[in-house]
């Protein structure tokens, strides 16, 4: 870059000390211990929110070991008959794939559809296999760690979320509504709901005014850009260096727009630094920590180009972060007290292979034991009716003295639960939250050890590299699929993985005499969930179930409807899989599967109506195959020694009762201790 424009930059983003220092960032970070006496929650004082643009969790980290990515044992199966990741045009599958390019982390990638319509479209009705008509092959392209190894190392340090969703299916105003209020105005109240980015000026109340009022400091950091324009929005300029590329959110809200000096809202959301005067975006944040009046709640906008929108490098972002990282850990004392959030607002629109957990327009859809009328849109003109969220997953990791030691946390989550998180810590509710969100999904309490922190300094590629080398808006990098696609693999080595409440159980039970078949849904006594439901012989698929903790829920479906032989398939959280094929007529044994947190091991107890038979438990994670006899009426307990595999199983039975017999029972057996990362993973 020309030499005034690079003094210029230096100017905009701190100076050249820090521009020098950036590769320390991560090390600082996972080095400073943690202070707090309680060994709790409430030992921390800070909570900071960096929501970045437009990135999946598979297009960025579908590759990282110990995950649930790419090497998914366990995905969904399309009406197609082939995985999740098998997406197709209707004449040719494109497989997950990694654009040629030597520096992808520094291409200007394409954006790809993202709203409402397009959104639905993928969707396809939960059936999941429409992502390359609605947002073109593109799609499937995914980042490695060659290509972002910041990204790759922060989480590695720290802890990184595989079941964070973004809570809307589409654009980025409605997913920062649900992070700053709860909701998108699903109730209709205030300019709700919003499907959009349209930016008009909404009227209902949001997180910060909720703080305010009990008396939390919050602050949101930014740069301001040109401010307010005649359009409405805020920061929107042509220079994608300066400004927070219209992701303060809080400023389409009217209580912020008519705020004027002297208001908190004002003082706390309108304010920023100016770069357009030649102030540093991080000299305000750094002030604050350096002189310990960093808020309790603060959330944190980039400008356009450090973003990570697609259409910017990956590695701008990671520059940005570092950089974040840098001026938070500038004061020890703050930082030990801190928690930080990464996150991504939506997917922009690459595909992720987990199907969100959804509600349904009526009882053809499934069942829930807690009200989902306000996650469910109904429709009106040039928008189709569908669920609100979840969205796909996107990337979140959380950065703490709480959160070292490269963890995978696997509790449900979405953009809510970061509020969950604040609820948790200052005891202030926020009611836009739906019951059917709250029962879903976590307070990311599960992703933190208040009792445990590991301060070994972690290795740390450097970010000086991905300086801009001007400040000019590239040409799109186009990512091209290749002819023939071969599925990608996930990195060698597993991850630790943190404690959760999950304890789910599904049941089946056949009727021979009335020709149905009965699933009983529960997500265990401590943690709700939502269970997707398929069938390999019914095109009137899928179906969702959502229990809350401590109660279950039940369907009944006809054979008649499926040629006789039941054959469904049900996915839960963390993995966890059942499938029930039996035929329709004839009585065979049944099997029920319990978790059991005292000894980490699996118990079946075996149920027999029909004949006298025998039945054959196989566990694909290496156990001997084990073969028992059960008389007519009779009933046996086995017991799966889980101990060998970190507490994973896949279990199948088989019996000669009759061909068209399987069950299927796979997941994870939780014991209230940190574990290990599905062993699985590494050999798929």
């Amino acid at each position: 870059m020309a030499d005034l424009n690079r003094r210029r930059f230096l100017q905009l983003t701190g100076g050249a000390a820090a521009f020098t220092l950036l590769s320390e960032s991560i090390a600082r970070a996972a080095s400073i211990p943690a202070q707090g006496s309680t060994g709790t929650i409430q030992d921390i004082e800070h909570i900071v929110v960096l929501m970045q643009e437009n990135r999946s969790f598979d297009h960025y980290f579908g590759a990282m070991k110990g995950v649930r990515g790419f090497g998914d044992p366990r995905p969904v199966t399309l009406p197609s008959g082939k995985s999740v990741f098998h997406q197709s045009d209707g004449s040719k599958v494109t497989l997950p794939f990694r654009p040629t390019s030597a520096k992808l982390g520094m291409e200007y990638l394409q954006g790809l559809n993202h709203d409402w319509q397009g959104g639905q479209s993928a969707f396809n009705k939960g059936k999941y296999d429409n992502w390359v008509p609605a947002k073109t092959k593109a799609t499937m392209a995914h980042l490695t760690r060659e290509d972002i190894p910041f990204h790759y190392a922060l989480a590695d340090a720290f802890t990184i979320c595989d079941a964070y969703h973004c809570s809307f299916i589409g654009a980025t105003d409605p997913n920062r509504y649900y992070l700053w209020s709860g909701h998108t105005g699903n109730d209709g109240t205030g300019g709700g709901p919003v499907l959009n980015n349209a930016e008009a000026g909404y009227g209902w109340t949001t997180y910060p005014e909720r703080l305010e009022a009990a008396g939390v400091s919050w602050k949101i950091y930014q740069d301001i850009g040109d401010g307010l324009n005649a359009a409405g929005s805020w920061g929107w300029i042509n220079d994608a260096f300066r400004g927070n590329y219209g992701d303060n959110s809080l400023l389409y809200f009217n209580n912020y727009r008519n705020a004027q000096p002297g208001n908190p809202l004002y003082d706390k959301a309108r304010t920023g630094t100016n770069a357009k005067a030649g102030e540093g975006f991080f000299d305000i944040l750094r002030a604050d920590v350096q002189a310990g009046r960093l808020p309790q709640v603060s959330w944190i906008a980039a400008p356009e180009a450090f973003s990570e929108h697609s259409n910017w490098p990956s590695n701008y972002g990671a520059w940005y972060i570092a950089q974040v990282l840098d001026a938070l850990t500038s004061n020890p004392d703050v930082w030990a007290r801190t928690a930080l959030f990464i996150t991504y607002d939506e997917n922009d629109g690459f595909f992720d292979h987990v199907v969100p957990p959804f509600v349904g327009a009526d009882a053809s859809w499934g069942k829930s034991t807690v009200a989902t009328t306000t996650d469910w849109f109904p429709g009106k003109v040039g928008y189709p009716a569908g669920p609100y969220g979840l969205g796909p997953r996107v990337p979140m990791i959380v950065v703490s003295p709480w959160s070292t030691g490269g963890y995978t946390c696997s509790e449900t989550f979405d953009h809510t639960s970061v509020i969950r998180f604040m609820e948790s810590r200052f005891g202030v509710r926020e009611p836009n939250i739906s019951p059917w969100r709250r029962t879903v999904c976590g307070d990311l309490t599960s992703a933190f050890d208040f009792t445990h922190t590991n301060t070994q300094p972690a290795p740390l590629p450097p970010t000086a590299g991905y300086y801009p080398p001007d400040k000019n808006r590239h040409p799109d990098f186009l990512a091209t699929a290749p002819a023939v696609g071969t599925m990608p693999r996930q990195e060698p080595g597993g991850k630790p993985t943190r404690p959760l409440k999950y304890a789910p159980y599904v049941d089946g039970a056949a009727d021979t005499t009335a020709g149905t078949f009965r699933l009983t849904f529960a997500g265990g006594p401590s943690a709700g969930a939502q269970f997707y439901v398929t069938s390999a012989n019914r095109t009137d698929v899928p179906w969702t179930y959502t229990t809350e903790a401590g109660k279950s829920i039940a369907d009944t479906w006809n054979t008649k409807y499926s040629k006789g032989v039941t054959d469904l398939s049900v996915h839960g959280p963390n993995g966890f899989l059942r499938r029930f094929r039996s035929p329709g007529k004839t009585a065979v044994p049944e099997v029920t599967a319990r978790h059991d947190g005292a000894t980490g091991n699996l118990t079946l107890t075996f149920t027999n109506p029909g004949a006298a038979t025998q039945v054959t438990v196989t566990d694909a994670y290496g156990a001997t195959p084990v073969t028992l006899s059960v008389a007519q009426g009779a009933t046996v307990a086995h017991t799966v020694n889980l101990a060998p595999s970190g507490h994973w199983y896949d279990v199948t039975v088989t019996s000669p009762a009759s061909a068209d017999y399987l069950r299927r029972l796979a997941g994870h057996v939780e014991t209230g201790a940190a574990g290990v990362s599905d062993p699985a993973i590494l050999t798929y």
